[in-house]
């Protein structure tokens, strides 16, 4: 009862807001959008807006309401830099890939990163520490974490649950009289009996628009039989940018009675990956193209779906054409629409061979023999399919052959585990031992884990596709980019780039005169940095310096100077 009334009373306060304008903006410049809440992105749907700055770094960035900092968290990925706002009317706001935080802030912050010794932390700040007024100047707009370019990723956030809520339903003005923009349609067979134009295989078809909105391509009548599935790509655009973003709504109908809806204005972050299912995933892999599907998989578990009962599927049948007609909205209302027709056409169609092992969605699925193990869990999986398995003989730097663990065409949504047997593997080399997530194409091949037990290699794994076990022996690499013949070339701050070709970069230690020194680490350039901090160290004479790299197989680089400074 205490939940209700205290989702009760937020959504009265939030309404109230929404008509009141009680958040102000974050940057004090024309707010103009390269990315849009929910939009579509790599696993996930975004869980804000993120707001362009002019193409610089360093803009002010200001609280958006009252409240108190309630988390920093700085990393070398992810947000970067970010500060987390708590409001009393129950929501948090989020300032994500900040270059720095004001000057009290990133005191404390450095504070806790040299008692920790980790360049990365996530502080949770006791509400006292640090309150903040509306407009009140709180970091430093930036590129920080894993950002693109520079910019301000913005988010609004139910403080009790965490969700992310859509900012633009909180009249921020953002200019938008664009309508979502559509440039094709793909109708899929569901089930070993349908077709699409008599075919089995998923069906694309251009669209163009006259006459207020959308239509195929040469109107045609699409012939087709039993359970298929319609899914649309489209992108929403805002005022003065070009950047694509992502749609709000959602309705599909068929003979003017509704089928399916779906609109997006929170989510949660623990359902975030089901976004692999709102999609048609493996046409995502194959030609980089997002289909939304206006049809529920049976294990996609989103709950901000609306249907008839058929869940979206529709049944092309010789009783009557079918006229679908979808629609679809931004987050300001503005709509475009598609109407077109499919007629119930049956074929003799050759049956497709049934190879390979039926896993289910519902059910744990596994697979062994002698030199391979895979087990998916329960609620891995969205849909059943038919589970193929092949090998082939790899190349001379694996300790293994290649393992085609089906392929990476179908999602998991969560953790499987993969376990190879590797007889040739030297014992001195266990410690060394790496799981290998393999391209078939070009052989290219990047770390996926792995730990060695009695003669097997095992990981954990979201992707299906092709495995095989190499080693990591090469420790990682060191260039200096503001020392040289033991002199300074940068007066303020030291530089180096590191790199590591497969484990990855576990650890980053730098001891000057035998202490340890900060450094920050931007994981997109591959650089870190280190400011000389006279509060630390003594500045004024000769320094020893040494950083040592290590990566996640205990390869170590290390590097050695000495300078005056």
């Amino acid at each position: 009862m205490k939940t209700f009334f205290t989702t009760l009373a937020l959504f009265f306060a939030l309404f109230g807001m929404a008509q009141q304008r009680l958040y102000t903006d974050p940057v004090k410049i024309p707010l103009l959008l390269s990315g849009s809440f929910a939009e579509l992105r790599s696993n996930h749907f975004h869980s804000g807006i993120d707001i362009k700055t002019q193409g610089t770094t360093g803009l002010p960035v200001y609280a958006v309401a009252d409240g108190h900092v309630s988390r920093i968290v700085v990393s070398p990925t992810g947000y970067g830099n970010a500060l987390y706002i708590d409001h009393p009317i129950g929501t948090t706001s989020v300032y994500g890939h900040l270059k720095a935080f004001s000057s009290e802030i990133a005191n404390y912050v450095k504070e806790q990163q040299y008692k920790k010794h980790s360049f990365r932390v996530d502080l949770q700040i006791p509400s006292y520490l640090f309150p903040v007024k509306q407009d009140q100047e709180i970091a430093k707009s930036g590129n920080s974490g894993s950002s693109g370019g520079p910019h301000l990723h913005f988010e609004i956030r139910d403080t009790r649950t965490e969700e992310p809520l859509n900012p633009l339903n909180f009249g921020f003005p953002v200019k938008d009289d664009i309508a979502p923009k559509l440039f094709s349609v793909l109708l899929v067979p569901l089930t070993d009996s349908s077709h699409v134009a008599y075919s089995r295989k998923p069906q694309s078809y251009p669209v163009v628009f006259y006459e207020g909105k959308y239509h195929l391509k040469n109107n045609p009548i699409i012939p087709a039989w039993g359970e298929i599935g319609v899914a649309i790509q489209t992108n929403d655009y805002f005022n003065d940018t070009y950047n694509k973003c992502g749609i709000n709504l959602l309705r599909m109908s068929l003979n003017n009675e509704d089928q399916f809806s779906f609109t997006l204005n929170r989510f949660s972050f623990a359902d975030t990956r089901y976004l692999n299912s709102h999609i048609v995933y493996s046409e995502y892999i194959t030609t980089k193209r997002r289909y939304i599907k206006t049809w529920i998989d049976p294990g996609n578990k989103l709950p901000i779906y609306t249907h008839n009962g058929s869940e979206g599927r529709i049944t092309a049948n010789n009783r009557q054409n079918g006229k679908i007609e979808i629609e679809l909205q931004d987050s300001y209302g503005n709509t475009s629409l598609i109407d077109f027709t499919i007629a119930g056409k049956n074929a003799a169609l050759k049956p497709e061979s049934q190879e390979g092992e039926l896993f289910s969605y519902n059910h744990f699925n596994g697979f062994k023999n002698d030199s391979v193990r895979l087990e998916i869990p329960a609620g891995a999986l969205y849909s059943d399919f038919r589970f193929e398995y092949r090998t082939e003989k790899a190349s001379d730097e694996f300790y293994s052959d290649y393992h085609f663990l089906h392929n990476n065409t179908v999602p998991l949504h969560k953790n499987a585990t993969v376990a190879i047997r590797t007889d040739s593997l030297p014992n001195y080399l266990e410690s060394k031992v790496v799981m290998a997530y393999v391209n078939p194409e070009t052989g290219e091949f990047s770390a996926a884990g792995g730990r060695y037990q009695n003669g097997w290699v095992t990981t954990e794994t979201r992707n299906l596709g092709v495995y095989a076990v190499t080693v990591d022996t090469i420790p990682p690499e060191i260039t200096p980019l503001s020392i040289a013949d033991n002199k300074l070339t940068e007066s303020g701050r030291i530089r180096f780039k590191i790199k590591d070709d497969l484990a990855g970069i576990k650890t980053i230690e730098g001891l000057l005169d035998g202490k340890w020194a900060l450094f920050e680490y931007d994981a997109k350039t591959a650089t870190i940095t280190h400011y000389f901090d006279k509060e630390r160290f003594e500045l004024g004479k000769n320094h020893t310096f040494r950083l040592t790299i290590t990566d996640y197989r205990n390869n170590h680089a290390v590097y050695e100077s000495h300078f005056w400074k």
